[in-house]
């Protein structure tokens, strides 16, 4: 399987200068400073032809900067990458990516039929075929009832795939979508969820990041995780997951208060509630003896769920709250 994306210690430093007062005898003094904050460092990565690729990571992790980079917005400032094997801002190759930026804007006073059309002659796309493709977007994002709304009166979500159904009039071979769930109820993750993966069976390649953990777990073959603008996880889900549970989660009810208490030494994390209480247990041997103390006080177990390590779990491993804010400190510099 061929790479269509490709970078090579590509990096972003952004430079900003700014004035500061300082206070002296006989007049204020005007101070320039310059503050450079490092949002990528060599981001070595490959995404493959057919693959549905997410880069994930807190915000503020570099993930934007990335896209940026790759969609020409922004120039990097060491490094290089290539898409379809042509340099980055290769005519040929930008021809064949649709792309939908996290916070796009549109024209809202024009309808969904007006606004594909509009971007359908940005695209050079003749009246006869845009005619024909448009109702087929339509149709494929779910938008067909609402092609004579203005985009004013659209939801998130229908913005949301009204800017994907305009990032496929080109018939793309690579999809790029920045956080295209965020801000996104769960009825709206997962029609663009499906949306994306209706896309792979049709042989195109999709990129997006997203800091959405459950949905880039359903649906992306690979993930890559970026912290502080370092790569610090790729690979493919299978291999990142392991098959070992982690703990175990136990809900049971009508137990009396010392038998709680006797589990709860054991437990990584108890919750009680109104009826029942949860405990969260790390070791196979202290389940069983919480299984076993549950019965003998004349409980009811509700629920007994072995957990499996999951995205989340490898997400919180590698990007720690703590580190981050220290290393974020760390990564700013004042000149």
């Amino acid at each position: 399987m061929d790479n269509v994306i490709v970078t090579q210690h590509l990096s972003k430093i952004y430079v900003q200068d700014f004035l500061t007062f300082e206070s002296g005898r006989p007049r204020l003094n005007l101070r320039r400073e310059t503050k450079r904050r490092e949002a990528l460092r060599d981001l070595n990565l490959e995404v493959r032809r057919g693959e549905i690729f997410g880069l994930i990571g807190p915000n503020g992790a570099g993930k934007t900067t990335a896209i940026k980079i790759l969609m020409g917005i922004h120039f990097p400032t060491r490094g290089s990458a290539k898409i379809l094997g042509r340099p980055l801002g290769d005519k040929w190759a930008k021809a064949q990516i649709g792309y939908l930026p996290e916070n796009p804007y549109f024209y809202d006073y024009l309808t969904g039929g007006e606004f594909l059309d509009y971007y359908g002659r940005l695209y050079g796309m003749g009246r006869s075929q845009r005619r024909a493709k448009i109702p087929e977007l339509l149709e494929r994002v779910g938008l067909t009832a609402s092609v004579s709304i203005p985009l004013r009166g659209y939801s998130k979500g229908m913005l949301q795939r009204i800017g994907i159904a305009q990032a496929l009039l080109n018939d793309p071979e690579i999809v790029v979508l920045d956080e295209p769930q965020s801000g996104l109820d769960p009825i709206g993750r997962k029609e663009i969820r499906d949306i994306i993966l209706s896309l792979r069976e049709q042989g195109k390649t999709v990129f997006f990041s997203s800091h959405i953990l459950q949905d880039a777990e359903m649906i992306c073959d690979r993930v890559g995780i970026l912290h502080l603008g370092d790569l610090v996880k790729i690979g493919r889900l299978e291999e990142l997951l392991t098959a070992q549970v982690s703990e175990f989660e136990i809900v049971a009810s009508g137990m009396r208060a010392e038998a709680i208490a006797e589990v709860e030494r054991t437990s990584k994390r108890t919750l009680r509630r109104a009826d029942d209480v949860l405990f969260i247990i790390e070791r196979r041997g202290d389940a069983d003896a919480a299984l076993a103390k549950i019965s003998a006080c004349g409980g009811t177990l509700l629920s007994f769920t072995p957990r499996k390590e999951t995205l989340e779990d490898i997400f919180l491993k590698q990007v720690g709250r703590g580190t981050r804010e220290v290393a974020g400190a760390s990564r700013g510099e004042v000149a």
